[in-house]
């Protein structure tokens, strides 16, 4: 998935850069999550449902998305020590927690990836 618009289910379109993120975080809902992962073939289970909830509560705050020691650290605390790990953010987002998991929370492209 990349450049171009993302189509939702029921209607509607939203634009999106080269690399498949969303232009705009605010236009971000649930079915954008859905649709994105579908796409993957990914299925999102509550615990990626929680960490993507984690994405956007510190973007929300910071205007960046969450280095990844803030994000092991939060998952742990929100989900328990034993989901703590990198590791266990890795079988969430194979391809990156940061970059999959950014752009399944329709945030913009990780800084840190080119």
């Amino acid at each position: 998935m990349s450049g171009g618009e993302l189509h939702i289910p029921g209607g509607g379109t939203l634009a999106l850069d080269e690399k498949g993120y969303l232009l705009d975080w605010r236009a971000w809902t649930p079915a954008v999550a859905r649709t994105m992962a579908a796409a993957d073939g990914v299925e999102l289970t509550d615990d990626h449902w929680a960490v993507l909830r984690l994405f956007r509560e510190y973007y929300g705050q910071y205007e960046i998305e969450p280095p990844m020691r803030v994000l092991v650290r939060e998952t742990g605390r929100r989900l328990g020590a034993d989901k703590g790990s990198s590791r266990f953010l890795y079988r969430l987002f194979p391809d990156g927690p940061g970059t999959q998991g950014c752009r399944y929370a329709g945030l913009p492209r990780p800084v840190s990836c080119v």
